[in-house]
């Protein structure tokens, strides 16, 4: 519908026709982003499609359901042209490798639990090629992650998906508070993804029934180690398994192969109770395991902060939240106590098991679903 009024907002927040507004929308191949694309093709936006080579080696380019692969490329492009907006595909290969999987590889290496799909967010998409959506005059960007933007008495927020089940908040927080008054989120209102392929069905789009990808983009099965291998040699060298006290209680096949809280494929038997992970020494190649309580974890130090409060991080001793230091696990209750404007300690209410450095740590509103921002755990 057209608007007549200059005062009148459309549906991303501007007050001008559909028309005259330009959206680049980020669009990987799947179904949630090329639904975005087409519902703002069809309302009428001036709408651009990029899809970003970010990396080719052989197995993922052949590898169904892998982001940006070749046959995502394709797909991206298909959905273009059956809604008649323009589509491009930009080579961010050599940023990939430098922002995202050079560190991924370190940081794994460093006995860290790293989460790349952050990284890519965060130095990448939102990033550089948020910085091309403005150089082609965009008014805005657009994704198909599934997280809300609203606007408060402050300006933009950031608040979770409607759908719990699909909520990205947590792999989103350290989206600065001026990407996000350049970011739009057309699907985190929907109440299931079952809503999200009837739009693709309702548009025609050949993706309607793509399966969602599972995998990190560059990791195909999952199988990080092989990954890790190709990309620093050397990486699986053998090591000793040790319990606390530097007991050594068996070999393992390579510091690589195991993360915090394991419990299985420790090659360790004839013990009374179960054995887990609960440390990793890469320097010294050992892994160290122990008894679940070992696994408990009250203080979480935490830095790089991204802060999307109101109100500093310093402007309080202490802020009462709720935290996620896993993607799959519920936010639960916890007290930040700021050391700068960018680290701070994180005291949990209850106990977590299985805090990894190099994992994120993502603050939330106590009372309604808000996201505060968040950092990186380390060792402390």
């Amino acid at each position: 519908m057209a608007l007549d009024r200059p005062d009148t907002l459309n549906s991303l927040g501007f007050a001008k026709p559909p028309a005259e507004t330009r959206v680049v929308v980020a669009m990987s191949g799947g179904v949630d982003s090329s639904v975005v694309a087409a519902q703002l093709a069809e309302e009428g936006y001036d709408v651009v499609g990029v899809t970003l080579q970010l990396y080719d080696h052989g197995a993922a380019l052949a590898k169904k359901g892998a982001c940006c692969a070749g046959r995502d490329i394709h797909d991206a492009r298909r959905v273009a042209e059956v809604m008649g907006f323009p589509h491009y595909v930009l080579d961010y290969e050599n940023t990939f490798r430098e922002a995202v999987i050079d560190e991924f590889a370190d940081s794994y290496l460093a006995g860290a639990t790293p989460v790349p799909c952050i990284r890519c967010n965060e130095r990448v998409k939102f990033k550089d090629l948020l910085e091309t959506a403005k150089d082609l005059d965009a008014d805005c960007m657009a994704t198909g992650h599934y997280i809300q933007r609203k606007l408060g008495a402050a300006g933009a927020e950031l608040h979770a998906a409607a759908d719990a089940a699909r909520d990205q908040s947590y792999f989103l927080f350290s989206t600065t508070q001026a990407q996000l008054d350049f970011l739009r989120f057309p699907l985190g209102h929907l109440a299931s993804k079952a809503e999200t392929r009837a739009l693709a069905a309702k548009y025609g789009l050949s993706v309607a029934d793509k399966p969602d990808s599972q995998d990190i983009c560059f990791v195909p099965n999952g199988d990080y180690a092989s990954v890790i291998e190709k990309l620093r040699p050397g990486a699986a060298d053998p090591g000793e398994i040790v319990d606390a006290d530097g007991n050594v209680l068996g070999e393992h096949r390579g510091v690589i192969h195991y993360t915090i809280g394991q419990r299985r494929g420790l090659g360790i038997g004839g013990l009374a109770d179960p054995l887990y992970v609960v440390k990793l020494d890469p320097d010294a190649r050992r892994v160290v395991v122990g008894p679940k309580e070992l696994l408990s974890t009250r203080t979480v130090p935490v830095r790089e902060i991204n802060w999307l409060g109101d109100a500093p991080l310093t402007s309080r001793d202490a802020w009462e939240v709720e935290v996620k230091i896993r993607s799959t696990r519920p936010p639960r209750p916890a007290v930040i106590r700021p050391v700068s404007a960018t680290e701070a300690e994180v005291e949990l209410v209850t106990p977590e098991e299985g805090v990894s450095p190099g994992q994120a740590c993502v603050f939330y509103d106590a009372h309604g679903s808000r996201i505060f921002g968040g950092g990186w755990i380390h060792r402390g």
